[in-house]
């Protein structure tokens, strides 16, 4: 059973599968997605993880980021999974209002494994049944009810993290400043657009930032600035009725034109351009 949405003007995707080891080259796209991975067997699983062995316990859960190399060869058994991207649902847009603050995402390096408890089993069990419901009602809300489900399964997951997990001092690993940035990127790349504003509310200088990432194979610093603009600006065009001026100085562009000249860098196509093309193809 796999099930997929697409959003394509944005590059967003919602994955559901109950066994990921057969469906992971099936979906559109499984790069730089955040995955909770579910046994929903009666004995254990297990799979490798940055090439360590991840044993899954039944009725246990664990998260996965992109920073992760996941490999499901090792399997005897279906894991059931739930695949999305930062286009579908950013985690850091949300991040107070779910109070994730690192347990579930980015947060520590160690995986975050969490016991569903018997009592809230069939809470976990009607919600991917909801989730199966929803994939099989194509109509134009259906994106927005999948989001309102993925939330309800990253708060309820969060919630027992929270009871379950000792979480370690989140100043201290590599990947929380990853996970920082990102934060402080989507709050503020409105108006912020140098590293080196980022670093300095990271107490990092801007080559430390760029080596770090570089270390975990992520796109650089200044590239996620970039991109965190150009889906906003994507996102405007499509959703809204704004013009292309009111879109640059919405997100910070002094000149239209400017905005224009980084939009085509960005996607080889001007915003008049893309908002024609989306015109012809509606």
């Amino acid at each position: 059973m796999k099930h997929q949405f697409n959003d394509a003007k944005l590059g967003a995707i919602l994955g559901f599968t109950d066994d990921i080891a057969k469906d992971e080259n099936a979906f559109e796209t499984t790069a730089n997605t955040i995955k909770f991975l579910w046994n929903k067997n009666h004995r254990a699983v297990t799979f490798m993880v940055d090439g360590v062995n991840v044993e899954l316990l039944p009725n246990q859960m664990v998260t996965i980021t992109n920073l992760h190399v996941v490999s499901f060869a090792k399997m005897d058994l279906p894991l059931a999974a739930i695949l999305f991207n930062k286009e579908f649902y950013c985690v850091f847009d949300h991040d107070s209002e779910v109070s994730c603050n690192g347990i579930l995402f980015y947060g520590t390096q160690d995986l975050p494994i969490i016991t569903i408890p018997e009592a809230q089993s069939i809470k976990y069990d009607l919600l991917y049944g909801m989730f199966i419901e929803e994939f099989a009602t194509p109509d134009n809300i259906q994106g927005d009810m999948l989001r309102m489900l993925l939330k309800r399964l990253i708060i309820m997951s969060t919630r027992l993290a929270r009871e379950q997990l000792i979480v370690k001092s989140l100043d201290n690993g590599q990947v929380d400043i990853i996970r920082r940035f990102n934060f402080l990127v989507d709050k503020h790349y409105k108006t912020k657009r140098k590293v080196s504003d980022y670093a300095e509310m990271l107490f990092k200088s801007p080559k430390t930032l760029s080596n770090l990432f570089a270390t975990y194979n992520q796109k650089t610093p200044q590239q996620i600035i970039m991109e965190r603009i150009a889906l906003e600006a994507k996102r405007l065009i499509n959703y809204t009725d704004r013009q292309n001026q009111e879109i640059a100085y919405e997100l910070g562009f002094n000149d239209p034109a400017h905005f224009s000249k980084f939009f085509k860098k960005m996607f080889q196509i001007s915003p008049t351009e893309y908002r024609e093309k989306l015109l012809l193809t509606a």
